[in-house]
């Protein structure tokens, strides 16, 4: 009787989706985020661990297909792809109905159906200059015509952004139809609107009702939904009870015998498959890895690069964790770990011959193959250029200037500029013989600390002092915002399969946003807009080589390696691989809860 009462309370609260696993313990995956989130308002966080949690809370139009290699693109809250005319400037797109965002105290009681509109809100909210938005100018690029009028008048009268006016470039035909019209071709926009993580609707009502604090309360209409946060600590999200009715489908590569198993173990059922998500913040990798082994965690996702010997010897796992039922996921992932440089720091910036000479000596003096060999235990593939993995213009062939290392080239260089020891003590001065000190960002965890020895290892064998500042990622990141950085190092995953994206951390408008070099370049920029509107192909292919030597050439970044990754799952987690675009995957993942062991 008791048992028959639960299952009714579960059924009436629309706790599962599921009636005949209501009276079932629930399916619960716990895994760590390195990092801590920053909020959960999309158009105001740029950080991947904050994204991927909105990325399973709001839902763009479009997704990547879960298990299809390299990717594929499929509708997701659109009804199907969209239409496009012959010049790619107008792409009409309808969105499924009797689609609901889960209940709110914003929405007062009443269900609130998903419409074009708030699609089409959304986008405004990017625009907004009140939103301080560091993802603006990914939007803007797309060339969505009227909306940029709208902030540019916000900004010159200092009134509020006009949200009610209607624009050219998101018409709402009907209450499901939304038709962008952009300013230029852009063959590839349909990448944009697959950005789960940025581009998800968003409900008017709730940002007013929750005004600044609107990042504390997402609220959308995707397979999870936020139920309690400590910040910083954890994050616990459950299935959202007003999700659509969604069902497992895939298009795996004929080939994949692992991603055909699981679309013929689970084709039709209903998403999500487990019921709730919790993520704990565990920033120092001993105590992350720990857990793994005593079986608190689900997925270590990736393996710290520190165990990778021990681990993952010759890249496959460790026979004592694969008699435990482990599974290895191992892959090259889509990015580019870098460092750069703040061009308008008086030390490091600036485009003079001996600028550019410090920041190529700074570069040369880099020894990548070390860090790949003893900070990242081999887990990496030294980068050649910005281009990640998988991207359009990646070539593993392709050989650059960024990748050389020499002591003797880069102590030439600085010898010719004038950066000597002028007062014998043993450190190169600046030419006007102040004190040349880097200042390197750094955070306050163990690889971290790692890192910072080897910046020490390689300044110190041209001459030159290292200053490391350390504070926590999400204040540095700030502090990157506003300029206030001279050199940090950082990892970029790309959330699609184009090149733009990482070329747009050096377009001269994203200044301050995207681009925390602050790089200008009139060539550059010139090529990237003209990147833009081409097709993939021969004459795309050579504007981005004409950008990848103007990079070299000026020096604002240094590209470091493309990351291996190891994820580790445990027995009990069915489903799991990590997605190369959207970083979605909660909602594909299967917990078999018998055989996760008491604790």
């Amino acid at each position: 009787m008791k048992r028959w009462l639960a299952a009714l309370l579960l059924a009436a609260a629309g706790v599962s989706g599921h009636a005949q696993d209501a009276a079932a313990p629930p399916k619960v995956l716990r895994y760590a985020f390195p990092i801590a989130e920053t909020g959960f308002d999309p158009a105001a966080i740029s950080d991947l661990y904050s994204r991927i949690v909105t990325g399973h809370i709001f839902e763009a139009l479009y997704k990547y297909d879960h298990l299809a290699r390299p990717y594929k693109v499929q509708p997701n809250a659109a009804l199907a792809m969209p239409e496009v005319s012959a010049d790619f400037k107008t792409w009409t797109v309808r969105i499924k109905p009797g689609v609901y965002f889960t209940d709110d105290p914003a929405f007062k009681g009443v269900r609130r159906e998903l419409v074009a509109a708030d699609f089409a809100y959304a986008w405004k909210r990017f625009y907004d200059p009140a939103n301080k938005s560091p993802s603006y100018s990914i939007v803007e690029e797309e060339g969505v015509i009227g909306v940029n009028a709208l902030r540019e008048e916000a900004l010159k009268t200092k009134r509020a952004f006009d949200y009610d006016r209607a624009v050219e470039g998101l018409k709402l035909i009907d209450r499901y139809t939304l038709q962008f019209r952009l300013a230029k071709p852009r063959p590839r926009f349909v990448y944009t609107l697959a950005d789960n993580t940025l581009f998800g609707a968003v409900a008017r009502e709730v940002v007013e009702f929750y005004g600044a604090n609107v990042g504390d309360h997402p609220v959308g209409t995707g397979p999870f939904r936020l139920a309690a946060w400590r910040r910083s600590s954890l994050i616990t999200l459950e299935r959202n009870p007003r999700f659509r009715e969604a069902l497992y489908d895939a298009e795996p590569n004929p080939d994949d015998a692992e991603g055909q198993a699981l679309l013929a173990k689970y084709k039709g059922r209903r998403l999500p498959i487990i019921d709730r998500v919790e993520v704990s913040i565990v920033e120092e990798t001993q105590p992350r890895w720990l857990a793994f082994l005593n079986r608190e965690f689900d997925l270590l996702a990736p393996l710290p690069p520190e165990f990778a010997e021990k681990v993952v010897p010759n890249g496959k796992l460790a026979p004592h964790l694969a008699k435990r039922g482990i599974v290895l996921q191992r892959i090259v992932n889509p990015d580019v770990t870098l460092h750069y440089y703040n061009m308008e720091d008086p030390v490091v910036g600036g485009y003079t011959p001996d600028k550019v000479a410090l920041r190529r000596a700074i570069n040369l003096a880099m020894n990548v193959q070390r860090e790949i060999a003893q900070v990242r235990r081999g887990q990496a593939i030294a980068a050649q250029s910005m281009v990640s993995p998988g991207a359009f213009g990646f070539d593993l062939a392709y050989k650059s200037e960024n990748s050389d290392y020499s002591v003797a080239r880069a102590k030439a260089l600085l010898d010719m500029y004038g950066y000597v020891d002028r007062d014998g003590d043993g450190w190169r001065d600046l030419p006007d013989g102040r004190p040349l000190v880097i200042e390197y960002a750094n955070t306050p965890d163990a690889i971290a600390r790692q890192f910072a020895e080897l910046w020490k290892i390689n300044l110190s064998a041209i001459g030159i002092r290292l200053d490391i500042k350390i504070a926590k990622w999400p204040e540095q990141f700030k502090s990157a915002r506003a300029a206030q950085l001279m050199v940090w190092e950082l990892g970029y995953s790309a959330t699609g399969p184009d090149v733009q994206e990482t070329l747009q951390i050096l377009y001269g408008p994203s200044a301050g946003e995207q681009n925390l070099a602050r790089f200008r370049n009139k060539r550059f920029d010139e090529l990237y807009e003209r990147m833009q509107v081409l097709p993939d192909g021969p004459e795309r292919l050579a504007a981005i080589h004409e950008a990848q030597n103007i990079v070299t050439a000026f020096a604002p970044h240094k590209y470091r390696v493309h990351r291996i990754y190891n994820d580790l799952v445990q027995p009990w987690v069915i489903g799991y691989r990590r997605p190369l675009y959207g970083n979605q995957f909660w909602q594909y993942v299967d917990i078999d809860e018998a055989r996760r062991p008491a604790h």
